[in-house]
Order: C-alpha cells, then sequence, then structure tokens
C-alpha cells in the first residue's frame, strides 16, 4: 500500500539549460507540507512538471522524476491554455472567489478541463494498485475523484479543495454544475479549509444531485461521502528557526538600520483581485488623510508576487496599484520618507522571515481566500510574542486566528481603526494575543493538517467496509433466502411508503404498480408465508389497495388492523380530542409553509412537507418539534419525525407493539420486517434477535441489514419468490 498525491504542478521546478534538465524543490505550502508524505519511499507524487515537455524525452523526464517519487502529467501549452489558464482560472477561481462577473464561460475551456481531468486519470492509473490510498489536490481536478472510482470502485480517495467553496446561488451560476459536483463525490473524504465550505457544498450537492445528507455525510446509492473541513496550517519550526539564522538577522540589521522610531507593516500577497490589495491601499490613505501625526512614522512594505499578469484583470489591476501607490507616495513623502515601499517581485524566504519578525504589524485583508497561510507565517515568525495581526474576516484563518484584529475587509474605515488599534496597542496585549495565536499555529502545524486527514480518510473507508458487509445485497441476501428457504412458518411485516415504493411529491400518486402487485402475489401464493403490508396509510387507502389479495393490513401505525378475509378493528380507548387543537397550530406553519401540507387519519395528523422549498421545509419541521414536542406529551402524543413529514399519534399507536400483538399466539420460525423511517424502528426494537430487520436507507438504524431504496427491496423479495428458492421450499415441506 502507497499513498498516491495527484495535484496540478508536481513540487519541483524544472529548468532547462543547456538542453539538460534540472530539478529545483519548489517552496510552496502543499510541497512543504506534504514533503515527508511523497519523499517516503512507499509514496509518489503525481502532476504536471510545469513546462511542455517534447515527446521524444518524456521517458528522460519520467526516469529522472522516479528518483524523487515523482510521476509526470505531461501537458501541451494548449491544453495548459484552456484547462488551467481558461477554466480552472477564468471560471472556477472567479467563481469560487464570489467575484462572478469575471467568469467566462467558454465550451473549449470545458472540454479541455474534461480532457486534462481524463489524462491525469489515466496517467495515475498506470501507478495505481488495489490498496493505495489517493489524496488529490484542488480545485483544478474536481472531476478526478469520480474517473478514478470508475476505474477502480474499492479505492480509497480523498479530496482536499484549497482554496473557498461557494454557496449554492453562486456555484450553480457554472453551466457545468452537476458534472463538477459528480466529479467531486466520487471521493471518500472531501476536505475543506473551514466549516463555512462544507456547509455550501453538502447544500449544493443536495440540491443539485439525487443525494442525502446526514449532519457532514452525503449518500449516493450504498456509498457514504464524508465532508470536513481541515485548516491548513505551516511548518511552524521552520519560520520560526529561520529568523535566529546568520543570512536573516544581517537581513534584520538592514531593514532596522536608522529606522529606530519608525513602525513597520507588512503587506505580502500574489496579485490576485481576491486579495483586497487596493482597499488596504485606500485605507492606508484614509489613515494618512485622518491623522496626519502618522506621517513620517510609519511605513507599509507591500510585496506583489507577480502572478497572470498578462490576463486583463490582472494586468489592469496591477496598473490601478501602480498608479495608487504612485499618487499616496507623491502625496506624503519627504526627502527623508517614503510611506509605501511596493515591490513587484518575489523575494527568497530569508527576506520574507526578516520581514516578518521585522514588521510591527502584518495587514492581511483578502476579500475571499481560502486559508491564507500568510498570517500563520507571520506569527510563527514571532518568536518574541510581540506585533500585531490585522486579519480579514474573509480569510480561513480567522477562523482560528481569533486573537487577531479581524476587519471587514470592504470597510475602509474598519481597516483603518484596526491599524490604529495596532499601532498603540500595548506591548502586554502585544505578547497576550501573539502568545495565543502562536499556540495555534505550533500545534495545528501542517504535520497535524497531513496525520489528521490521513487519519480520517482511513477512518471513513473502514465506516464504508462495516456498512457494506450490512448491505443486504450479494452474499447478504444469499444468507437471507438460505434462512427463508429453510422456514416453513414465515411472517413478513413490510412497510409501504419508502420501502415498497417511491416517494412523490402527491401523496396519492404513490399507488401500487402491476409490479408490486406480482411480487406481493407471488409471496402470497406460498402457503408458508404470511405477508402483513403495516404502514402509516389509513385504512380506506390500504383496503383500496390491498383489500383483494391474501394480505393481512396494519392502518396507521397499529390504530387499525386487519386480517385477512375478516373486518378493520380499531385499537381500544383512542381518542380524537386532541386533534383540533393541533391542527390549528399546525395550519399556522402551513400558512408559512408554500407547498406544505396537512393530512388527517383517524387518530393522527401528519404535516408533509416534501413539495416545500429546500431548506425551509427543514426550518419549519425543526420549529414545529422545537414548539410542539412538550404540548403533544401533555396530551399523550407522539411526535413522529420522518422522511418530510412530521405525525402526531396517540402514544398507544406504535407499529412495535401492533407487530407484538399481531404475532401473539402466532409462533413463525422466519420473521423479516423492512422498513424506511422512525416508526419502522419500533418494529425493529420490538422484533426478537433471530428476526430479519432490513432498513430502507443507510442511516444509522436497530435493523441487521440495509438496502438504499424501495427497487432494492423489490430485488430482495424477487429473488425469495424464484423458482430456486421456490423448488427449496417445496422439498422442505415435503
Amino acid at each position: 500500500m502507497k499513498t498516491v498525491i495527484i495535484s496540478n504542478r508536481l513540487p519541483v521546478k524544472i529548468i532547462e539549460e543547456n538542453n539538460e534538465y534540472t530539478f529545483i524543490p519548489s517552496e510552496g505550502g502543499l510541497a512543504t507540507g506534504l514533503g515527508d508524505v511523497y519523499k517516503n519511499g512507499n509514496s509518489i507524487w503525481v502532476g504536471w512538471p510545469g513546462i511542455e515537455v517534447p515527446e521524444h524525452r518524456q521517458e528522460e523526464v519520467i526516469h529522472k522524476l522516479a528518483e524523487l517519487n515523482l510521476y509526470p502529467v505531461f501537458l501541451t501549452q494548449d491544453e495548459i491554455n484552456l484547462y488551467y489558464e481558461g477554466f480552472s482560472n477564468e471560471i472556477l477561481w472567479p467563481v469560487f472567489h464570489y467575484l462572478v462577473t469575471y467568469a467566462h464561460y467558454e465550451q473549449s475551456y470545458w472540454d479541455s478541463y474534461k480532457s486534462v481531468n481524463e489524462k491525469f486519470a489515466q496517467t495515475a492509473l498506470k501507478i495505481i494498485q488495489r490498496n493505495d490510498k489517493i489524496w488529490i489536490q484542488d480545485y483544478q481536478l474536481l472531476l478526478l475523484p469520480c474517473l478514478l472510482r470508475k476505474h477502480q470502485l474499492s479505492a480509497t480517495i480523498g479530496f482536499f479543495q484549497h482554496i473557498p467553496f461557494p454557496s449554492y446561488e453562486i456555484f450553480r451560476l457554472i453551466p457545468w454544475r452537476k458534472e463538477l459536483l459528480n466529479g467531486l463525490i466520487g471521493a471518500d473524504l472531501i476536505g475543506f479549509h473551514t466549516y463555512d465550505d462544507v456547509r455550501h457544498f453538502i447544500s449544493t450537492a443536495t440540491r443539485l444531485l439525487p443525494v442525502n445528507s446526514t449532519a457532514n455525510m452525503l449518500s449516493k446509492g450504498d456509498r457514504q461521502i464524508v465532508v470536513e473541513a481541515f485548516p491548513m496550517g505551516i511548518d511552524f519550526n521552520k519560520f520560526s528557526g529561520l529568523t535566529a539564522t546568520p543570512e536573516v538577522q544581517k537581513e534584520i540589521d538592514y531593514f532596522k538600520s536608522g529606522k529606530d522610531k519608525m513602525k513597520f507593516i507588512l503587506s505580502i500577497d500574489r496579485l490576485d483581485y481576491s486579495k483586497g490589495i487596493l482597499e488596504r491601499l485606500r485605507a492606508l490613505e484614509l489613515l494618512l488623510q485622518l491623522h496626519p501625526e502618522y506621517i513620517g512614522k510609519i511605513e507599509l512594505y507591500m510585496i506583489v508576487v507577480p502572478s497572470r499578469d498578462t490576463v486583463p484583470q490582472y494586468r489592469d489591476l496591477k496598473e490601478q496599484i501602480d498608479q495608487l501607490v504612485g499618487n499616496i507616495n507623491a502625496k506624503y513623502r519627504s526627502i527623508n520618507w517614503i510611506p509605501i515601499n511596493y515591490f513587484y517581485r518575489s523575494f527568497p524566504i530569508e527576506v520574507l522571515s526578516a520581514l516578518y519578525s521585522t514588521a510591527d504589524i502584518c495587514l492581511v485583508t483578502p476579500m475571499r481566500d481560502g486559508m491564507n497561510l500568510v498570517s500563520k507565517e507571520y506569527v510563527a515568525s514571532r518568536n518574541q510574542n510581540d506585533g500585531v495581526l490585522i486579519l480579514s474576516e474573509m480569510a480561513g484563518a480567522s477562523k482560528e486566528l481569533t486573537d487577531a484584529i479581524v476587519v471587514n475587509p470592504n470597510n475602509l474605515g474598519d481597516i483603518m481603526e484596526a491599524i490604529l488599534v495596532a499601532l498603540n496597542m500595548p506591548l502586554e496585549e502585544q505578547h497576550r494575543r501573539m502568545k495565543a495565536m502562536r499556540n495555534i499555529v505550533e500545534k495545528f502545524n501542517v504535520k497535524h493538517w497531513v496525520q489528521n486527514f490521513i487519519l480520517r480518510l482511513n477512518e471513513v473507508k473502514d465506516t464504508q467496509k462495516s456498512l457494506l458487509t450490512k448491505h443486504a445485497v450479494n452474499n447478504i441476501n444469499e444468507i437471507i433466502a438460505s434462512k427463508y428457504s429453510h422456514a416453513s412458518n414465515r411472517t413478513l411485516f413490510l412497510d409501504y411508503d419508502g420501502t415498497l415504493v417511491g416517494f412523490t411529491g402527491n401523496i396519492d400518486d404513490a399507488s401500487p404498480d402491476d409490479e408490486l402487485y406480482e411480487i406481493i402475489e407471488k409471496l402470497t401464493q406460498d402457503p408458508a408465508n404470511t405477508v402483513v403490508i403495516i404502514s402509516g396509510r389509513r385504512n380506506e387507502t390500504l383496503e383500496k389497495w390491498f383489500g383483494h389479495l391474501k394480505v393481512d393490513l396494519i392502518a396507521e401505525h397499529g390504530a387499525w388492523q386487519k386480517t385477512h378475509g375478516d373486518k378493520w378493528n380499531c385499537l381500544p380507548l383512542l381518542t380524537d380530542q386532541w386533534k383540533q387543537e393541533i391542527r390549528t397550530l399546525l395550519e399556522t406553519y402551513t400558512d408559512r409553509t408554500p407547498g406544505s401540507f396537512i393530512e388527517e387519519k383517524s387518530y393522527s395528523l401528519v404535516w408533509h412537507y416534501r413539495k416545500a422549498e429546500e431548506g425551509l421545509g427543514e426550518l419549519r419541521a425543526n420549529e414545529i418539534v422545537s414548539h410542539l414536542k412538550i404540548l403533544a406529551a401533555d396530551k399523550g402524543l407522539q411526535l413522529m419525525p420522518g422522511n418530510k413529514v412530521i405525525e402526531f399519534k396517540n402514544m398507544e399507536v406504535n407499529k412495535g407493539k401492533a407487530a407484538l400483538n399481531w404475532l401473539y399466539d402466532k409462533h413463525p420460525d422466519f420473521i423479516m420486517a423492512l422498513g424506511d423511517d422512525h416508526t419502522d424502528e419500533d418494529i425493529f426494537r420490538a422484533l426478537p434477535d433471530t428476526a430479519v430487520t432490513v432498513k430502507v436507507g443507510n442511516n444509522i438504524s436497530e435493523a441487521k441489514y440495509y438496502l438504499n431504496d424501495y427497487k432494492e427491496v423489490r430485488k430482495l423479495l424477487r429473488s425469495l419468490v424464484s423458482e430456486e428458492v421456490q423448488a427449496k421450499n417445496t422439498k422442505i415441506l415435503n
């Protein structure tokens, strides 16, 4: 078993000099974080090597990279232009950062994105073996989990997104939204930096795809996909230790020379419209304008790392930054002082370390950011526990570094006030805040992030395997069929809605079809079988649908019972005097929830919200449970949340009691019960341990086994009445 990391770029840069390829390690946070994993002899990193390699030299590059546990995916310049520069950075990047007006939805971008993801899959499959762990990184490879899953059904696949995930309202603007989501849910574990991203993803997936969610888990067919937040850290010891090196000390002395009274503010960003660079500059300009006493006393060191400056938006942004910096400097500078030291270039890590450890204030105010590691690098470099971090609430890091001064990056006055507070913050308070932040950054470092993700991925896979052993198909189906065929007196309790038929928006549309009638008739033709349909439906409805068949009927969860050929009997001492008051209260919720309605039964009331807007129905259902549970208990009622329904019924009415009552004085040697919601849990609990209990839906249940939907239920029942099983039954009975 090995770990296979897959990302757009390999953690090395390839340089070609004199027709020779040389490899330089990348300084990126991801490369640093996963360094220990991929450098381990039992792991490998798959990705694009960063340049277009001619076909005749590809074997040479594969051979050289293999020594570093790396495996290349070769892309043409055209593919990079369309898949990376195009789809990834002109559609996904702006949409995921909430700047939807910058997105260009080009079909050629999508076509290339699909084909490059397929190329990554084909390359990875050459080296992936059956038990390997696969960890896919970031938004350039959203389709890859599903592509790999198609070839390796039982593979262990994790996916981590390093940028934000937008809300449903934003994400659904993408024309290829369903394809992207289907690609992602091929993973077993999907990780984001923050819980907000988790929430957005689950909400989006459940609205756009036929998947169900329970807490932070999505269910699709017989697979469970866990979605969790894993805040990424940095190599704390590296940044903390750098400040003591001679190279960094030399740089620190250079920065401080002749500027003992000066307060330094630091800003480091890649050139990007999501970083809030212009707003930061305007906030500084506002400070100098409203508080001239700071002229000559503060300096901003602003580093903007070049990025995509041939793209119009980035080129325009750079021009605006250049112009604004020039205007501010021209207006406020003096002979021996300049307010903004602006660098449009990258620096060696030693220079950055010197700036981190020198700056009195670090200004990190992106408009939207997945995590932002600059803030953590600054904190790790403050070995004296001094300095102040000003951090945007839109950066993922703000959820952890709560002792920073947190600002709204759109509010210039807010940023200006934060700078003033930072400039005047007493050393004692600086120490208190910085110490708390350093403890967090040190504890939740990048190794912790890696270990947490891999550990959770293993747990998710183990849980999936344990659920598979309960899934009543294949081997389990054979076990049930064997017990069934060896029995001579059988009872089958079958729930109706969600078990024998699927759900419909209109409850009257869920009538039995020919296939269901055929299955039930085959079951009842066997003299050893007694079929009991036990449902929350009204007795009139069950009579209409099944009265002509040789089945026993239990209606309204046990309020009404009928043995085949006999008349309906009602549970004694039931009352419906409570219904008027509860109905009046439920009507107030119905009036506020378009699509919901109340169904009245003899001894129960049901509030349906299947046709209500997604989210609104759940909200109202929670309100009803919260507001009416005490009233229901006072009136001797049971409040039962079900599948898009809430039911109020007499406490005495209970499917478990009804099943036991029906079994009284009967001694079947095979009992099977199938059901899909809370009311059926009562049956599963009530029946003896020898009974075969099957939950429809794979959430937590008292049942021994589960099936995914009514189609699998029908398949199981059909297998029990197959000719092969029928032949065994005849042999046993004879």
